[in-house]
């Protein structure tokens, strides 16, 4: 029960992007298409849990073993950056279609403050690492749910006739502004 608490806190009440506000970038910039934000949730789920398993291990029998815990963000960066490239790598040969979708915003993923904020926040909340991994794969699901649901509103806004001075940018950070007010819904739920 404390693991389901953990994930609906995670990606409803605390969510990595409208509550954190962590990894907007990727947030407004593939959002534009409900089929790249797909590819773009899962590819940031794998690597923020990859990430954080990593990070994890490498903090508590490195890091914290040899007294090295001022390492921790530089190490973390390039553990991920590791990680962004190996993804790249395999998604080009997996799936071409989706990495020419996701274009730039995969090797984003690198500078992706979610991921590397998530790393930071399981080894802050001093989780151990079965209840790390879980914490990593709702802050994913949830940034992967926003993303979706953003995506899905901004492909229909597309379709729609609004003033020239509110279509792209300015509709898309009202929209987000509304999610984040409606996400706000679920604060005390855990």
């Amino acid at each position: 029960m404390e693991y389901i608490l953990l994930i609906i806190g995670a990606v409803f009440v605390n969510n990595v992007v409208l509550s954190q506000f962590l990894g907007i970038c990727p947030f407004l910039g593939v959002s534009g298409k409900v089929n790249t934000a797909v590819g773009m949730g899962a590819a940031v789920l794998f690597v923020i849990v990859l990430a954080t398993t990593v990070t994890w291990l490498i903090q508590t029998y490195v890091l914290n073993a040899f007294g090295l815990e001022y390492l921790q963000t530089i190490v973390f960066i390039l553990v991920i950056a590791a990680l962004v490239q190996m993804v790249e790598i395999i998604l080009k040969k997996m799936s071409p279609g989706l990495y020419q979708a996701l274009g730039i915003f995969l090797p984003l993923i690198t500078t992706n403050c979610a991921v590397l904020g998530v790393a930071i926040l399981v080894v802050q909340q001093d989780y151990d690492l079965l209840t790390g991994i879980i914490f990593a794969v709702g802050k994913a699901l949830g940034f992967a749910l926003a993303l979706i649901i953003f995506a899905g509103i901004r492909e229909h806004l597309e379709s729609l006739e609004l003033p020239k001075a509110m279509t792209g940018i300015p509709s898309a950070l009202i929209v987000a502004g509304i999610l984040a007010l409606a996400f706000m819904g679920f604060t005390g739920l855990v």
